[in-house]
């Protein structure tokens, strides 16, 4: 039986190299730097561009950095502001006093699941969907590309309105043969945007779009428009992928047990005053 110290250490190390260990104190107009150190994509881009990318496939995993820099946001509404002023997140306060959901392997939610621990990803093309699957928790989404239109009305009064989603409502369609646009709405509003603690709405409305480079290089651009947050859109993050050669992702959990026993005996004692 693994003890508790052991299963304490496992999480501190995996914090450290999550955003926990490493997110830069947000500024008004400054930018979140993302991981600086040794990354998969570093270890993968010797592998060049392996040819020209094949017309209209994302088939296959990809591997990330640790997560996706962070551009600055515009300024909030003062809906948006007195929601981030709630938020405390692991750049400007410690593991013991932060209240971000991660602290209780809430789900991640998104967009901040593309933004955040995104080390590696995979696409599963199907007849009427594309799945999305995130190496972090295993998570899964469905972007559907039947020619559906999204969800009206998410979280309304109404008896028919859907309800919000941890990971929202997503349809898809290609642009040309090499880039795949994803629109998203209905994102569950208890989790944060992205690892600062930046908000959003029930209003929010994501686009991705996955451009293939090359075989071996996918870029992903995410754009956000939600006007009672913010005051116009924006893109948050540019980011590239590079193709996993071996085709395998790691495990990675957040586990609630290690949770808790990490903040019993390491989070919170280091909180402490000193005597």
């Amino acid at each position: 039986m693994r003890n508790v110290l052991k299963g304490c250490m496992a999480l501190t190390a995996m914090l450290v190299f999550s955003p926990y260990g490493w997110s830069q104190t947000r500024q008004s107009g400054q930018a979140a730097r993302a991981d600086t150190g040794k990354t998969m994509v570093d270890q993968l881009s010797k592998n060049g561009a392996g040819g020209p990318a094949p017309r209209r496939d994302l088939n296959g995993f990809w591997a990330g950095p640790s997560s996706a820099r962070i551009n600055a946001v515009p300024p909030m509404t003062p809906w948006g502001e007195e929601q981030f002023r709630t938020h405390k997140n692991h750049a400007q306060f410690s593991e013991a006093e932060s209240n971000d959901p991660l602290k209780s392997c809430d789900p991640m939610g998104f967009p901040r699941n593309m933004l955040n621990l995104i080390r590696g990803v995979g696409f599963f093309q199907m007849s009427d969907r594309m799945i999305l699957m995130s190496q972090y928790n295993r998570v899964w989404r469905e972007i559907f590309t039947d020619g559906r239109q999204l969800p009206k009305d998410v979280g309304g009064t109404a008896d028919d309105s859907p309800d919000p989603r941890w990971y929202g409502y997503s349809v898809g369609h290609w642009e040309g043969d090499y880039t795949f646009v994803v629109d998203s709405v209905g994102a569950d509003e208890r989790a944060w945007m992205d690892q600062l603690g930046h908000p959003r709405s029930n209003e929010l409305r994501v686009q991705e779009r996955f451009t293939r480079l090359d075989h071996n290089t996918l870029e992903m651009t995410v754009t956000i428009n939600d006007p009672k947050a913010y005051t116009k859109p924006f893109e948050i993050t540019k980011t590239q992928f590079k193709w996993l050669p071996e085709q395998e992702i790691r495990e990675e959990f957040c586990v609630p047990s290690l949770m808790t026993e990490y903040l019993k005996n390491v989070a919170e004692p280091a909180s402490d005053p000193v005597q």
